[in-house]
């Protein structure tokens, strides 16, 4: 099998055009969605482990009346 490789004079030039139109967010937009990201993140490890240690409790009390 033939691998490309991309050799063409106009891509990396390509590629540095298609990034200057990406619209980059600014440092407050940045700091507030990595926040949200963290809070998010922390709330759902809140939950899955709450509901992990609730079911490792029922099932050590099922396998209690054995």
């Amino acid at each position: 099998m033939e691998q490309k490789i991309f050799r063409s004079p106009g891509f990396a030039s390509g590629i540095v055009e298609e990034l200057k139109k990406v619209s980059w967010p600014t440092k407050n937009e940045t700091t507030r969605l990595t926040i949200v990201v963290i809070a998010v993140s922390l709330i759902i490890g809140l939950y899955i482990g709450i509901i992990d240690i609730l079911l490792v409790k029922g099932l050590d009390t099922l396998t209690k009346f054995r």
